[in-house]
């Protein structure tokens, strides 16, 4: 399989890439999706999300003071 950077992957493989998506490859091609949940429900004038790139998550803190975090009431993905 050739990903999208032009990289050979073998069949049966699976990586991660740098954007946080969890991928295998198969005879029939390239199959991808986000190693992450979104996170939904929280105060958006409060609050906002951060992606941690590192990590593969978010998590949700205050605008004015990062280091408080946020209730969340839901996660997609």
């Amino acid at each position: 399989c050739l990903d999208s950077n032009g990289k050979v992957h073998e069949f049966s493989s699976k990586w991660r890439t740098e954007d946080c998506h969890d991928c295998s490859c198969y005879r029939d091609g390239i199959q991808c999706c986000s190693s992450f949940a979104t996170p939904v429900g929280y105060d958006e004038k409060k609050c906002v999300k951060i992606f941690d790139k590192e990590t593969c998550t978010y998590k949700v803190v205050e605008k004015h003071d990062s280091s408080k975090e946020c209730p969340v009431h839901g996660w997609v993905g």
